[in-house]
């Protein structure tokens, strides 16, 4: 089932598709806080760090796959807004094929390097094992995750954000399962909880082609659909790669940090992979929006109302920044607590120091609600070049926090890596925001109302 964004109050379209993506992207957290839950309670703190440190590694390569099925999806979205229904199937079809070549791409990449990558960021000897383990069964399945992240953003951009999430619960559940019975059940270890992963991002993919088939037609292709040109092929590279690339920068950052909280050991990794789960669920109210705006604005663009993008930015900014203060908020007054729900209570050197995280980031979400708010709006009108900047500057920014402000501050320092990361970002994207819409009016002679 497809919607028009192109009609109606901003706020309330925006709303109505960001909550379904909210709960979708809690489901989605939930794969892996059900693997991090399950490992440290029923294995250990350094089975939570294994899992925990891999987390950068596992955004280098997976966050580029999603960047590039999210770049592929805009264009769908921007046919779909402007009525071109052939333009839909061919954008979809082209997408296709890239997402096959980039997962071989990246599978061939990724699995003979995860040891020497790991021994590279210095990963403690006590946890390299099972930090291997299992990150190579989450490169072995890298054609899940690209299958699901394809297709349901393929959905999104004709505005059903609502079966996405559907899928998401289920395969949530199915994950949730599979961790108990190959964890406790069949003593797999931290090798179980990815097995697990990958295969209920399988079921969640087979579940959105099910759905395409029957209740999506303008998605049925003929063979004509497939026979993609050079011009449609670039066309898509040109939006999908940066973008993908732009994720990968972001992870590059991360990497360093990663390295520079291994060194401090053990403990520190596990306080901030629990202090980081904590704040990926408080940070899903923000990126549903920004998510949201991605498909808005591609829609309005592609039927050139401009006047719409700028009234959905300015009701999303002040949606985004009410939920931020109040998430952070929350952090601030019960990091401690929330801390206890990964290690129990017997951990209390661990709760404290992911409350010296959720402190620090959770004072500045109001700069990262900006920050996805104006990044995807900024893709969903096909500029793929600013947003790659600004990754370049998270990337600076966090590293900086992770080699200078560390070595003074400690774990502290590490701490203020994501906060730097979105000041340094938001800065430049909200200015090419300005500037985009002006020659956006200037192209059709003025702003131009629903």
């Amino acid at each position: 089932m497809t919607k028009n964004l192109t009609e109606g109050f901003p706020a309330k379209l925006i709303l109505q598709f960001a909550v379904p993506l909210l709960i979708g992207n809690l489901f989605q957290q939930l794969y892996s806080m059900a693997d991090m839950l399950i490992v440290g309670r029923t294995i250990g703190v350094n089975a939570l760090a294994a899992v925990g440190c891999t987390g950068s590694i596992t955004f280098f390569i997976l966050g580029f796959a999603m960047g590039v099925t999210a770049g592929l999806s805009i264009l769908t979205a921007q046919r779909f807004g402007a009525g071109d229904e052939r333009g839909v199937k061919r954008s979809f079809a082209t997408g296709a094929q890239i997402s096959m070549v980039v997962t071989a791409g990246l599978t061939v990449l990724a699995v003979p390097t995860t040891r020497l990558i790991l021994e590279a960021m210095n990963t403690p000897a006590e946890i390299i094992d099972d930090a291997y383990a299992y990150l190579f069964v989450i490169f072995v399945g890298i054609f899940a995750s690209m299958l699901f992240n394809f297709l349901s953003n393929i959905i999104r951009a004709l505005g059903d954000s609502r079966m996405p999430l559907i899928f998401l619960v289920v395969a949530c559940v199915v994950n949730i399962v599979l961790d108990y019975a190959l964890i406790r059940g069949a003593g797999m270890g931290v090798e179980g909880a990815a097995v697990a992963t990958v295969a209920s991002q399988v079921f969640s993919g087979v579940l959105c082609l099910v759905y395409i088939w029957k209740r999506m037609p303008i998605l049925h292709l003929s063979k004509s659909d497939w026979r993609s040109t050079q011009s449609e092929m670039k066309h898509h590279l040109l939006v999908s790669v940066p973008m993908g690339f732009q994720m990968s920068i972001i992870a590059i950052g991360t990497i360093v940090l990663q390295a520079v909280l291994n060194g401090l050991g053990a403990l520190a990794v596990a306080a901030f992979s629990a202090a980081s789960k904590i704040d990926m669920m408080a940070n899903l109210p923000l990126s549903s929006f920004g998510t949201a705006m991605a498909t808005y604005v591609a829609q309005n663009y592609g039927a050139g109302l401009v006047q719409r993008i700028r009234q959905g930015v300015f009701q999303c900014c002040l949606m985004s920044l009410a939920f931020s203060v109040a998430i952070g908020l929350v952090n601030i007054l019960a990091g401690y607590q929330l801390a206890g729900v990964f290690v129990g209570s017997s951990e209390p050197q661990l709760q404290s120091l992911a409350q010296t995280y959720l402190r620090i980031t959770g004072a500045l979400y109001w700069v990262l609600a900006l920050l996805y708010v104006f990044r995807n709006t900024l893709q969903g009108l096909g500029d793929s070049l600013v947003p790659t900047i600004a990754g370049v500057m998270e990337l600076i920014m966090r590293t900086f926090a992770a080699v200078v402000l560390a070595s003074f501050m400690g774990f502290a320092g590490a701490c203020w890596a994501g906060p730097l990361a979105w000041i340094g970002a938001c800065a430049p994207m909200a200015v090419a925001y300005v500037r985009s819409v002006r020659k956006l009016e200037k192209k059709y002679g003025g702003p131009r109302a629903a």
